[in-house]
């Protein structure tokens, strides 16, 4: 429970359908983020807030500390890849790791057969026997995009009422139990990023030094200079300090050669990627090149595409047209209709 809405509603309907509930938060701040974080789903708040919903609801409520996992898991992963000049995805790394890692062997501890949370997705059994994980009915507000990487083994025990639910259904869930969570703000930035500042986070956690280095264009020639490559992001057009006639964009950071290269708005456009250490859905594999939608981002609509083994878990992906700022270290998930047919972490 992160002490928001969703979360708050999901206890209420496993109760409503009959359900034995089990409320349980992970703490998953480090103590230097606790002021930073107030309000925040990894902050003091969000456990105040979580235990007096659980406390309404009657249910017994359990704060477990998951930091140290938390910090290597996400933490670390989150720095490790801005260093290396890729745009890292937290949100996915934690519901692998945490989420529908450590919080289902938790469970097992506390005599819990499956494990529920507020996700806007869905769950169903496939003719295969497989699970198929899906977009949530809300459009707006599916996650499922941050789900690709469950394993089946991880969707067997997992459960999202919400999936049929919109956010407002939600909402209207949390006010009928007359729960403090109704009206919360929803939270769109990283849970640990105060202000969503990145860099500012890395700087104040020591987490990145910077190394001065070279800004080019994509002829070679020099621009300017960088404090480091892990405050710049592919797309970047804003903060580059640098003159330009025309505006100009980050397209390449190059971490071997400590370059930030720029160019224009065309020079951001792509229309293929190789995705690495891909995971597969309906199926174990597939065996051959599928037509799919893919998305690079969260916030991207999809693209047509077709995606096309190239062995090792890693895939060619070739769009019908172009498209912008695709950023490796990002997921490209890629969907049949409304199912997760897998995805895997763009690699260039």
């Amino acid at each position: 429970m992160s002490g928001g809405v969703d979360s708050s509603a999901t206890a209420a309907l496993l109760l409503e359908e009959g359900w034995e509930v089990i409320g349980v938060t992970l703490k998953l701040w480090p103590q230097d983020c606790v002021n930073r974080a107030e309000d925040k789903c990894c902050g003091p708040q969000a456990v105040t807030d979580a235990r007096a919903v659980c406390h309404k609801l009657g249910i017994p409520y359990y704060l477990i500390d998951e930091a140290a996992e938390f910090q290597r898991h996400v933490i670390q992963y989150f720095a490790d890849e801005y260093k290396a000049g890729r745009t890292p995805n937290p949100c996915v790394m934690c519901n692998q790791n945490l989420k529908f890692g450590r919080l289902i062997d938790r469970a097992a501890q506390l005599g819990a057969d499956f494990i529920a949370t507020g996700h806007f997705a869905r769950i169903e059994h496939g003719a295969n026997g497989r699970y198929l994980l899906k977009r949530g009915r809300d459009l707006r507000k599916d996650q499922s995009y941050f789900l690709f990487s469950l394993r089946q083994d991880q969707l067997a025990r997992a459960l999202f009422p919400l999936g049929e639910r919109t956010k407002d259904g939600a909402r209207e869930v949390a006010r009928q139990c007359r729960l403090k969570t109704a009206e919360k703000e929803e939270s769109m930035e990283i849970c640990f990023v105060p202000d969503n500042d990145y860099g500012g986070f890395l700087r104040q956690a020591n987490l990145a030094q910077g190394r001065r280095g070279e800004i080019v264009d994509t002829e070679g020639r020099v621009l300017g200079h960088h404090e480091g490559i892990e405050f710049y992001t592919i797309g970047q057009r804003r903060g580059l300090g640098i003159t330009t006639p025309k505006p100009v964009y980050v397209v390449e950071l190059d971490a071997e050669r400590n370059r930030v290269v720029v160019g224009d708005e065309a020079a951001l456009e792509r229309d293929e990627l190789v995705a690495t250490h891909c995971n597969w859905i309906p199926f174990d594999r597939p065996v051959g090149p599928m037509q799919v939608m893919a998305k690079i981002r969260y916030n991207h609509p999809g693209a047509a595409a077709t995606v096309t083994p190239a062995g090792g878990g890693t895939v060619k992906v070739k769009f019908e047209s172009a498209q912008r700022a695709i950023a490796p270290g990002q997921a490209a998930v890629f969907y049949e209709d409304d199912c997760v047919v897998g995805g895997g972490w763009i690699a260039g």
